[in-house]
């Protein structure tokens, strides 16, 4: 898994054979959802409120640096760590 940042306990990954419209992982325990980079909503999967709030500020934080790594990712080349949630 092509992980960019883990804070908390909550993992974020984005794969290189992913499409679609531009999206992230996150995992946490055994959830699993899935996030448009856009407008950081819930595509798929299910996490727990409080992880889905963290998950989302971080997303807000940085929305730029998720969009690189998707372009990354779809072009093969290896993707950024992003700072994780303070």
């Amino acid at each position: 898994m092509p992980e960019i940042s883990r804070f908390f306990g909550i993992v974020i990954a984005i794969y290189w054979n992913d499409h679609g419209v531009p999206h992230f992982h996150a995992k946490y325990g055994e959830h699993r959802a899935k996030f448009t980079i856009n407008d950081l909503s819930l595509l798929d999967g299910k996490l727990p409120p409080r992880v889905t709030a963290l998950v989302l500020e971080w997303a807000f934080q940085h929305r730029e640096e998720l969009m690189r790594d998707w372009e990354l990712a779809a072009a093969k080349k290896p993707l950024q760590p992003i700072a994780p949630l303070e």
